[in-house]
């Protein structure tokens, strides 16, 4: 009779062996696939599971359900029991044991996480001065009190939807209900500019984004105290249309001498704290969408702007270029290849 082990016991991870698939779609597992000495686990009693049949689970949930031979995406608890035992490691198993030996060490199988792997070649460089800002600095030096970071971008196609029957305000056990059918009355494209640690905001509703409309967001900005005075601005700024490139540079310089245009990495928006601000106005402002037309949207957000303002504290920023070193180093190891 095998050892008697908990059903719960934390173990490395090893790599099992990839089932074959027939013709027909079904898997064609032999003893051959599996170590001879798994062979054994078939009849282990219920309840008794060496700690090999714990790694080898855990092992075979960290593998693509496809390199086993089985239509599925991810797996779910279920899928990996049914596998278990289809491939003659155990007689029976129910998908709760499962869950509390993959739940020790955290794995999830069933969840999964869109990302882009960054592929500006400059991606630390454009970071870091973006951190440096941050923390009030650049170029190895603090900033001066006359010096100030925005951050500012834009947010497109802000609809604005009047539902075909009124909003029924909320009651004792039942929520706000929004009627689902709506009629659009247009879109407007929400710019923002964020003054990083002063909590201050400046936004206006254009009609479409654009070199011009950016600029006009720009002037909105740098044409009142005290940034009309400051020593430099400094706009982060992602790599938009309305404001990509060297050019851009260039033009908002003549336009502005004490402006200074800084682009962040491609595919970085999480760098730009105007991106937290507009996740605020889409929970507080845009949902439900609820508005009679485009000029009640646009009095809802700059509204918003003023209401903001008088509690708002800048955002605690705390992710640093050390630990930005941290993360891009973890990306430099080579990830594992799927089927």
């Amino acid at each position: 009779m095998p050892p008697k082990a908990s059903p719960t016991i934390r173990s490395p991870h090893v790599l099992t062996r990839a089932g074959r698939s027939s013709v027909c779609g079904a898997s064609a597992f032999s003893k051959s696939v599996w170590p001879a000495s798994t062979s054994a686990h078939a009849r282990v009693a219920p309840g008794l599971f060496p700690p090999e049949l714990v790694v080898q689970v855990k092992a075979l949930a960290c593998e693509l359900p496809s390199r086993q031979g089985l239509p599925l995406s991810r797996w779910s608890t279920p899928d990996i029991a049914r596998q278990v035992v289809a491939s003659g490691l155990v007689a029976t198993i129910s998908g709760s044991t499962i869950w509390r030996w993959l739940h020790q060490d955290a794995i999830r199988p069933w969840y999964h996480r869109s990302w882009i792997f960054p592929r500006d070649p400059a991606f630390a460089i454009k970071a870091n001065r973006i951190l440096d800002l941050y923390a009030r600095c650049w170029n190895d030096r603090p900033l001066k009190q006359d010096e100030f970071v925005i951050s500012a971008d834009e947010k497109t196609s802000v609809q604005a939807r009047h539902r075909k029957h009124p909003t029924q305000l909320p009651a004792p056990k039942h929520p706000m209900r929004v009627e689902h059918e709506y009629k659009r009355c247009g879109a407007w494209a929400y710019m923002a500019a964020l003054d990083v640690h002063h909590a201050r905001v400046f936004g206006r509703c254009e009609a479409t984004t654009g070199i011009a409309a950016f600029h006009r967001l720009v002037e909105q900005v740098m044409t009142r105290p005290p940034y009309n005075d400051a020593r430099r601005v400094f706009w982060i700024v992602d790599n938009g249309t309305s404001h990509r490139g060297e050019s851009s540079v260039q033009r908002l310089s003549a336009l502005f001498p004490r402006l200074t245009l800084v682009h962040g990495p491609i595919h970085a928006s999480w760098l730009n704290q105007v991106e937290i601000y507009f996740s605020i106005v889409q929970r507080k402002v845009l949902a439900p969408n609820d508005f009679t037309s485009l000029d009640h949207l646009a009095e809802r957000l700059l509204d918003f702007q003023s209401y903001w303002e008088s509690t708002a504290k800048p955002f605690q920023w705390k992710f640093t270029k050390a630990d930005l070193a941290a993360v891009l180093a973890k990306l430099s190891v080579p990830l594992a290849t799927t089927a």
